[in-house]
């Protein structure tokens, strides 16, 4: 018995201390790249209407149709080496919650065609080696590392 009041006590002890602590939890859901827009922190995607492609900022990957399957990498595929993410025009998702954007790439594609140009964008960074930070108008490669709203819809085939 005396055993069983020493188990209740430590027990009592234990969960007492325990009400008190503190639990601190950080979440890290992924920054911008430095060539996103301004002004969209918590947006989880872009569509990149030039490359028909997507960027996961949470994940940071871009999401790119590659043999007939969406593929998640870290660099858009080669033949899009030249591309200046920041010169061309990122299509801001605001209205999906999800893990599958190119589930809507059919409609996506059709109101966002290559060379698509919506509103004026300035990048959260500037381009390395670009005197002209935030201009559209910049040019150069994609260095490796591959404001408007989008509308749901479609099956998500590319063609």
């Amino acid at each position: 018995m005396k055993a069983l009041k020493f188990i209740i006590a430590g027990i009592a002890l234990f969960l007492a201390g325990a009400g008190q602590a503190q639990v601190d939890v950080t979440v890290n859901i992924g920054t911008p790249p430095p060539w996103g827009p301004v002004g969209y922190a918590e947006v989880r995607y872009y569509y990149l209407p030039d490359v028909e492609s997507y960027y996961d900022v949470h994940a940071s990957m871009f999401i790119c149709y590659v043999e007939d399957a969406w593929v998640h990498r870290t660099n858009l595929p080669s033949r899009y080496k030249n591309y200046d993410l920041y010169g061309g025009y990122k299509v801001v998702i605001t209205d999906y919650y999800g893990t599958a954007p190119y589930k809507y790439f059919d409609d996506h594609k059709a109101k966002y065609a290559k060379g698509y140009r919506g509103p004026d964008q300035k990048t959260i960074g500037e381009k390395p080696g670009n005197d002209n930070p935030g201009s559209k108008d910049s040019q150069g490669g994609n260095n490796g590392n591959g404001n408007s709203k989008s509308q749901g819809g479609g099956n998500g085939n590319k063609k």
